[in-house]
């Protein structure tokens, strides 16, 4: 039954397939005929969509002083194929908790109650069927933008697929992230100049995208970058959801032509839902619950001053210094205090049609018992891993003036120092003591110029391990070890220890 279906899918596709070598993907550039063939068979046998419900969801954490906090409360929504949805509240409100909640990466204290389901199913996320773009862009500064994608590929894609089919999937996903420009281009470090934030950032998804997952979630993807490169990025993300993925991304404060790409909108304040339904509906839910929108106010900054409790704060500081000037006005936020906003807004919404709506869909979604996401593959094997992942950590050692050469001179500058105090001390019973201290100095030295290298590896170790990542296997932590070992500890450690003991040895040894 399932190859039928499987073969049934496939003859769809092939009737469905664009003219031409090529197919248009994220309104870019067209993906190479290899990536096409290779996309149908990852992500198309069978209905491979993603349908996220969440049903009364309820998330408590536990305080270091024992007592526990409601973060979320009561949470109704969902996330279909083909939309991007935005989450959006001011500053603790819950954004990154849900996000977290719904891509099964809570903290340890944290303890959620009701249902998220996955194409009607309670399951969990597996291998390549959802990735989570974090807030920070963790990457390495010496490798250029296709290394750094091939060296993912090499990690992630089982290595029963051929390194042409690999690289082909690395080169389509340059050309779907708009990467081509600097495609040969460094990422950059504190020494190296190389691409620009918004291109970070989209290197970032490029490499969760690699796996071709069916959930895409992203924490705040816009955070730090300039109006053109937000919009260029979220413009990326609604090109991506197109592609039949479901795609969820929590937004801090959006321009008004990035909150024009928004599908859904999910407004959060104080761990309720504010607002869930179409993001071009937003306007007329606050027109009607008494919070109009100014006709030139950006709509993103109106809904985030309607429910940020803040300003309540500024103003009371801003009244009792006097630098609060009270001016006759409309705006019925002067009237009221912004939590009496929120609690109106709160009320309003539960009694909305957008409420009722989302309740009859999430049941109506919930139904439906869809196909458990699989991504049919694995990661690369132990001994590729180690490879790739030594590889490339001689690469950035090599190329990082700060990683090696520069205690490399270090070394060598000491060594000469203490070699020209010790030269030709002769063979007495003081000279004999003066090269035991210096045999102490050196160890000394060695030693504390060991510790040095640990900022290299917890650096890598944040590349390997972002912030919010799934806790890998105990073998996946010995091959990040064995990368340090082999290709950090060997050839900075004991090669230059062994060239600064034959220096000193050399220098300070009795001449007979």
């Amino acid at each position: 039954m399932r190859t039928s279906s499987s073969n049934t899918a496939m003859m769809e596709i092939q009737a469905n397939k664009p003219a031409g070598t090529g197919m248009v993907v994220g309104g870019l550039s067209p993906l190479s005929e290899t990536l096409w063939r290779e996309k149908t068979v990852t992500e198309f046998m069978g209905d491979v969509s993603a349908r996220l419900t969440w049903e009364d969801l309820t998330v408590m954490v536990t305080l270091s002083n024992g007592a526990t906090q409601k973060v979320l409360e009561g949470l109704t929504g969902y996330a279909e194929p083909g939309t991007l949805t935005a989450l959006m509240g001011p500053s603790g409100s819950g954004k990154s908790t849900l996000l977290d909640a719904l891509s099964s990466r809570l903290a340890a204290n944290a303890f959620l109650s009701g249902t998220i389901l996955l194409n009607g199913r309670k399951t969990k996320l597996s291998f390549g069927t959802a990735a989570y773009v974090t807030q920070d862009d963790n990457l390495i500064g010496t490798l250029t933008v296709r290394e750094t994608i091939s060296y993912s590929a090499r990690l992630r894609l089982p290595d029963t697929m051929p390194w042409s089919a690999k690289r082909d999937l690395v080169e389509g996903t340059i050309i779907e992230m708009g990467l081509q420009d600097c495609a040969d281009t460094v990422i950059g470090n504190w020494h190296l100049r190389g691409i620009s934030g918004g291109e970070k950032r989209r290197v970032s998804i490029a490499l969760e995208i690699l796996m071709r997952p069916r959930l895409l979630f992203l924490d705040e993807p816009t955070s730090g970058l300039d109006s053109a490169s937000a919009f260029f990025v979220t413009q990326t993300l609604r090109g991506l959801s197109r592609d039949g993925r479901t795609v969820i991304a929590s937004v801090h404060q959006p321009s008004s032509e990035v909150f024009e790409l928004f599908d859904q909108l999910y407004l959060l304040s104080e761990g309720k839902t504010i607002y869930f339904g179409q993001a071009s509906e937003a306007y007329e839910f606050f027109a009607q619950a008494g919070f109009p929108c100014p006709a030139l106010r950006n709509p993103s900054d109106h809904f985030l001053r309607c429910i940020n409790s803040d300003f309540d704060k500024v103003k009371a500081t801003l009244k009792g210094s006097m630098k609060l000037r009270f001016e006759a006005s409309d705006d019925p936020l002067e009237k009221i205090t912004t939590t009496e906003a929120i609690r109106t807004l709160i009320n309003f919404y539960r009694t909305s049609h957008q409420c009722y709506a989302a309740k009859e869909k999430v049941d109506e979604i919930s139904k439906v018992r869809g196909t458990v996401l699989d991504s049919g593959g694995s990661q690369a094997s132990f001994l590729m891993q180690s490879y790739t992942l030594t590889k490339r950590s001689f690469v950035n050692m090599s190329r990082d003036f700060g990683y090696y050469w520069l205690r490399l001179l270090i070394y060598v500058v000491v060594t000469v120092c203490i070699g020209t105090i010790y030269l030709n001390i002769g063979t007495s019973y003081n000279s004999i003591l003066a090269r035991g201290a210096c045999a102490s100095f050196v160890f000394g030295f060695v030693t504390f110029m060991s510790i040095g290298g640990f900022p290299s590896f917890v650096e890598d170790m944040k590349v390997s391990f972002p912030k919010g990542e799934v806790k890998w296997p105990l073998w996946c932590n010995c091959i990040c070890y064995r990368e340090y070992t082999v290709s950090y500890a060997i050839p900075h450690n004991d090669n230059l220890h062994l060239w600064n003991y034959l220096l000193l040895y050399g220098s300070s040894s009795p001449r007979l």
